[in-house]
Formats: structure tokens, sequence, C-alpha cells
């Protein structure tokens, strides 16, 4: 399966872009948009972004001055089906959605029928109501749980072979975990259920299961460990070690919304060195937020240990996710870097440092880093990270020692090459920087 934006109208007819897995894709004047149109006066500096994860691509105007039409209709958001034309100024864009690559020059006025994917219908494998799904064959077997059945599993998981259930701790998107206890040894163990947001094709299950198995791979005091993962009843699960204890984000809400800076810096250069460690092996998180951060102890005698190690990758790039920015994700974006919301694919170690950043200040502040609303939506969020700077930390706490807010706000640059090099030079930094308090 594959999007392609074909420009069909203005400066630029005739380009194309293709995506065959889940990206990010932005328009604009600024010459950090994918597609900049620097000479289109009608167009804002950050005009709109689609997010794509074939076959569904989905449009999200940033509160543009002259607006986003598709069709001839000025949108705010639009899901986006085969054919669209996108507008803005003198530029239209195309949308092509394939199921295999054409063997024929486009043609923008010409149908395409046979390169479509096929509308099959699959049944819940829940509760057995069918549904439509575009696949890339019209005989694709696909696995899929409705959205009833997908809110019911997430209050009320099932039971998972060799392992007693003793409580839910949380839900997520994604699904939920529980807290269990093994069968053959006794052990106490998280199990993390998956709930597929989209009709799943067998290969992308399998592919997303050697993701995982990869993630597994990392060993380190401060990385929650990985002990099996399998499918039950259509529904993956991952087991890990449990961690007693508290996430970080629920440790500063008892504590009042915000914690001290030594206990800060105790959290962050724990999760620091795991990040490090995983940067070496060629890993990048790409979802640090506090709640993916576990605390056990009490301080000075803290644990943390990272979790969810390229969780939120592999479920979207092989296919079990949608397109998140539909949904009140806000609060994670607000934690992506300008590169990470530009270009979701490639995304580096540098990401991990400015989202670290964000979740130290946070932490440490109770508030966002950027100047945007509490209750901010997608475009607010996504015009603030490129375009508003970040609220020094001692203007929200003053009694917060430089160096250490310096060490936090330098991970906070919006340029790749002046934050940190690495998680292991932050790391040293704010040691440094805590001890010379």
């Amino acid at each position: 399966m594959r999007v392609t934006l074909h420009v069909v109208a203005g400066p630029q007819t005739g380009r194309a872009f293709t995506f065959d897995q889940h990206d990010t894709f932005m328009i604009g004047r600024s010459e950090d948009a994918q597609f900049c149109l620097p000479h289109d006066r009608f167009f804002s500096r950050h005009h709109c972004i689609l997010e794509i994860a074939p076959p569904q691509c989905f449009l999200r105007d940033l509160d543009s001055t002259n607006g986003t039409f598709v069709n001839g209709i000025r949108v705010d958001t639009a899901h986006l089906k085969h054919g669209d034309r996108i507008q803005g100024g003198e530029t239209v864009l195309e949308v092509e959605v394939a199921a295999e690559p054409s063997e024929l020059p486009f043609e923008p006025y010409a149908r395409i029928d046979k390169t479509e994917p096929s509308l099959i219908t699959v049944l819940c494998l829940n509760c057995g109501v069918p549904s439509n799904a575009e696949a890339s064959r019209p005989d694709a077997k696909l696995s899929f749980v409705c959205d009833d059945c997908r809110e019911k599993l997430r209050q009320n998981p099932q039971p998972i072979p060799g392992y007693q259930m003793m409580r839910v701790l949380g839900q997520g998107g994604m699904g939920s975990v529980m807290l269990a206890r093994s069968e053959k040894d006794g052990q106490a163990v998280a199990i993390k259920t998956l709930l597929p947001e989209v009709a799943v094709s067998e290969q992308s299950l399998k592919r997303f299961m050697r993701e995982i198995e990869v993630a597994a791979s990392l060993q380190h005091p401060h990385i929650v460990s990985y002990i099996e993962h399998g499918t039950h009843n259509g529904i993956v699960f991952l087991v890990t070690e449990y961690v007693s204890g508290m996430d970080a984000a629920k440790l500063a809400k008892v504590r009042g919304g915000k914690l001290s800076y030594k206990e800060v810096a105790k959290i962050i250069e724990q999760t620091l060195a795991a990040l490090d460690f995983a940067h070496g092996k060629g890993f990048v998180h790409r979802d640090i937020k506090e709640q993916n951060i576990l605390v056990n102890g009490s301080y000075p005698g803290y644990l943390s240990k990272l979790t969810d190690f390229g969780l939120s990758k592999s479920y979207k790039q092989t296919g079990m996710s949608g397109v998140t920015m539909v949904g009140d994700v806000a609060g994670t974006i607000a934690y992506m870097p300008p590169e990470q919301v530009r270009d979701f694919k490639e995304v580096r170690p540098p990401s991990d440092i400015y989202a670290i950043g964000m979740t130290a200040y946070s932490l440490l502040t109770g508030a966002h880093a950027l100047d945007i609303s509490p209750n901010a939506g997608i475009s607010e969020t996504v015009k603030a990270i490129f375009e508003k700077p970040i609220i020094p930390i001692t203007s929200r706490i003053a009694d917060v020692p430089l160096r250490v807010a310096a060490v936090i706000e330098t991970a906070l640059a919006k340029q790749i090459d002046l934050r940190w090099r690495s998680a292991g030079e932050m790391r040293e930094a704010l040691l440094r920087a805590v001890s010379t308090v």
C-alpha cells in the first residue's frame, strides 16, 4: 500500500511525494517544510500537515491565514481518499492511493482504478461484527477488533495463558497494562496488551513481533526488561518485568504536580544512562515522557527504568496504528522536536534528547516548556514547536540553580546542532551541575 501526492498545479507542477509507511508531511513557506513553497504568498510559513499511514491519509490545517481547501471546500481537518485534491494558493496536490506501483505514468485527469486498494469485509475477532477495510488484494486476510470491543478489552483485558491476572495497572491508547503472576515460577510481571487500531495483515503482525524481538535485546539496569511476547485471540501481548512504584508523572502528581531539582536530576540522569546505552546500540526510543519512566523507591534511592523502548516506532511503522493525530494526542506531540513532527520516519538520537529535556522541564515546573494553553489542540501545539521559544525554567521556578536549568534548556534547542551531542554528554553535564550547587 502506498500514498502519493502529485503536484498537478502551481510553480512546482510535476513533483510527486510517495509514502509507503507511517510518516508526516508538512507544507508551507518555511524552509523546514518538506514541501516548501517560498514564492506562493497565499501559504503560511507552516500551513498544513498531513499524517499518512497507507492507505489512510489525514490532513490538518495549522491555523493558516488563507486556509487549506480539499476539493474546493475550506477545511480544518480532513480524511483524504484517492482522487482528492488539496489546494492552497496556486498549488494543487492530488492524492493517489495505490495497492501496488502503477506501470503507467501518472495522468492527473485519468482514472487509475486498477491500482486502488481492494475493499474487503473483515469480522471483529471478538464479537464477529463485519466491517469494511482496505487491503492490497481482494483475498487478503486481516485481523480486526471493532471500536466497541477495543474499548471493552481496554477496560477489562483478557487473561493471558500461563499467567494469573492480579489487577489492571493502567490503560493507554494502544491497550492496557496488567499486573500478573507467572504460573511457572510465581514471578510478578507486567503484561501489556496491544489492540491494533486498524485491520492488520498477518505480514504486519509478524513484522511488528520481529521489531519487538529486536528491542527486547536491550538489557540495561535502567531499561525495563522484556520477558516474552506473543498473540492470544488476535491480541498482541508483551510480558515485562514488573517495577513496583509508579511512573514519574504519577510521582509528580502525588507530590503536588512537580518535584525538586535534585529528585528530577536523579530520575533524568538514570534515564539518560539508559538512552546512552540504547543509542550506542542503534536504538531510538521516540516516545520519551514522564509516563514511560517508572520510578521505584524513595529519594535519594530512586531506581528509574525506561519502558516501551521502540514500541511506539514499531507499532506505527509496521501498520498497527492508524493516523494518530486524529485523536487527542497533543500531549505526546508537545514532546516532539521540530524534526520529528516534520518527518516522523527519520528520527535519530537528538530527538530523544529533546524529549528528555521536555520531560525534565515538566517534572521540574509542572508546566510545559512552550507557551501554549493547557488545552492546546494539535494545530496550536505544532505551530508552537516550530515558532515559539521555550519559557526559561527560572521564570517558572526561581530556586532552580542556573547551571541545572541550562543543562535542560540546552536539550530543548530547536536546532539539532545546538543540543547536547549525546545522552552521555548531557548526563555528565547534569551530574556536574548538581554537584556544584
